[in-house]
């Protein structure tokens, strides 16, 4: 069975690609006081204020036919951001040698965060090189991941 997220990835992708650009990633956080549903884009150009706008508007009327949400929630589009956040295999793919923080669902060799290099993706595993060790990461066991920037 699809995640929540995966669910709104395979409804808005289509949508957001009419717009001319890229669906980075949607994230559905419940906690708290209120639902928050946060959907990135990204274009080759960046991404503008008018870009965010203009997906806003058509997500919000595609959520008022599809009603995949029980009960409020607010809709937040932005860029990924320099810290931008990873989510699938050719994610990390792309983001080959960069520095990246891992949060795993549960713990691995005795923890749950690993911050290193991105080395390879072999078959489903994320290959990151900590402190000159590497961990191949199966993609499944990722909770969260994002590009640590380097100034």
């Amino acid at each position: 069975m699809a995640s929540k997220e995966e669910q709104l990835v395979a409804l808005f992708a289509p949508t957001v690609e009419a717009l001319e650009c890229e669906l980075w990633g949607v994230e559905y956080i419940t906690g708290g006081p209120q639902k928050i549903l946060r959907v990135y884009i990204d274009t080759d150009e960046g991404v503008s204020l008018e870009d965010c706008e203009k997906v806003s508007r058509q997500l919000s009327a595609l959520m008022d036919v599809e009603d995949p949400i029980a009960g409020e929630y607010t809709l937040e589009v932005s860029s990924p951001g320099m810290d931008r956040p990873l989510f699938t295999l050719e994610q990390f793919r792309r983001f080959i040698g960069h520095v990246a923080a891992v949060k795993l669902r549960i713990a691995f060799d005795g923890r749950r965060k690993f911050k290193g290099s991105i080395n390879a993706i072999e078959d489903s595993d994320v290959v990151l090189v900590v402190d000159n060790e590497e961990y191949l990461l199966p993609i499944e066991s990722i909770e969260k991941a994002n590009i640590v920037p380097q100034f």
